[in-house]
């Protein structure tokens, strides 16, 4: 029912910048909130940046000042600037979906992961 499409990652330079977009298919009725998340190799994965359907945000120390998560309501697509690239950003990026229910149970969606590798 929900897909959520992921686009965006890719090769850079340390300082560079890349723009991840995460676009919703299927119900949005009870859309909580959106992230991304990260699993660099070897590590478990990790919270990168949240943002609620108020525009609360919420960032990963590591990335703050760094990374920007933004919201487009009428696309249905999230997006998550990063500027500055390091090194220690080489991961795979997930988005993320929370919906919450009418049972006040919250279910989980992911997308399928984009590459971003930061070199030097």
């Amino acid at each position: 029912q929900v897909q959520l499409v992921e686009s965006g990652g890719g090769l850079v330079q340390p300082g560079g910048s890349l723009r991840l977009s995460c676009a919703v298919s299927g119900s949005i009725y009870r859309l909580n909130a959106m992230g991304w998340y990260r699993r660099a190799p070897g590590k478990e994965r990790e919270l990168v940046a949240t943002i609620t359907m108020s525009d609360s945000t919420n960032y990963a120390d590591a990335v703050k000042g760094r990374f920007t998560i933004s919201r487009d309501n009428a696309k249905n697509t999230v997006y998550l600037q990063m500027n500055s690239l390091k090194p220690e950003d080489t991961a795979i990026y997930y988005c993320n979906a929370r919906y919450l229910y009418s049972d006040a149970t919250l279910y989980e969606y992911w997308g399928q992961g984009t590459q971003v590798t930061v070199t030097s």
